[in-house]
């Protein structure tokens, strides 16, 4: 079965992605208004009644803003460690169906194993995922995507996830420089994004993935570009410089004002 994965939303105004597997439709994230969220799926065909499930990393709004307007489908389950609940369920006018995993400890949904894994950002309980799917066969080929977006830097566990993965999303949220000669964000908040905390630069996700050896990847997704801090070009040319690109794999730049995937 054809897996088909498309991010919907990518940058500090709201993250979000579709993975269909041929027999489940799944959100990573649901950083859109619910009302945007439902005109995205329907341009792939889909009905909200149609996904499965969603998946959480964090509480922050550009990751879970959609959650007040799916919390009307009560049949939808939504999957976030307890902190992330904890954090956002204050906020919506109703429960929605919440699934809680334990951050660490691997589950199965569906035909997914699900690895919730923790990375360093500045929210309560922030996490990656790493999916797992696939019987083997010649059908139904065994394939894996991580999801890796707002960490300050990649602890070794999180290196193994990235290493491991068939399709990798991972951020390449600013330029140093211009986010340094940047004049509409104070020194605090440069302090906080380029922090232990914060967010990966390009440079230093180019220098993680030129390191990493043995790795499985098909498509790497760079993604969560700051519209202000950031630009498509810039991340196009520095990453066309990796080791294997277009011969082992395929890289894609996720336009921050469109969402489109732009082949480096």
């Amino acid at each position: 079965m054809e897996t088909k994965f498309k991010i919907l939303g990518s940058s500090s105004s709201g993250n979000t992605a579709l993975l269909q597997t041929g027999k489940s439709n799944i959100l990573i994230d649901a950083g859109l208004s619910g009302k945007k969220l439902k005109f995205l799926l329907s341009d792939e065909g889909l009905s909200v009644e149609e996904l499965d499930a969603v998946f959480l990393t964090h509480e922050h709004n550009d990751h879970s803003a959609g959650i007040r307007g799916l919390s009307r489908y009560l049949n939808l389950p939504i999957f976030a460690n307890r902190d992330t609940i904890d954090a956002i369920q204050p906020k919506l006018p109703r429960r929605p169906n919440w699934k809680r995993f334990e951050t660490g400890v691997p589950f199965q949904f569906q035909e997914f194993k699900v690895h919730p894994f923790s990375v360093p950002h500045d929210a309560y309980d922030p996490v990656g995922f790493y999916f797992e799917w696939g019987t083997g066969d010649l059908f139904d080929p065994p394939s894996s995507l991580a999801w890796v977006t707002d960490l300050g830097f990649v602890p070794t566990l999180v290196q193994e996830r990235i290493r491991k993965a068939s399709i990798l999303v991972i951020e390449a949220n600013h330029c140093t420089d211009m986010l340094e000669k940047d004049e509409k964000r104070p020194w605090s908040l440069k302090q906080r994004i380029r922090g232990r905390h914060g967010h990966l630069s390009n440079q230093t996700t180019y220098e993680l993935l030129e390191s990493m050896e043995n790795t499985c990847w098909r498509k790497i997704f760079l993604m969560h570009l700051s519209k202000d801090c950031n630009d498509v070009n810039l991340v196009r040319e520095r990453f066309s410089q990796l080791p294997g690109q277009g011969k082992r794999f395929s890289t894609y730049v996720i336009d921050p004002a469109t969402a489109q995937p732009i082949s480096v």
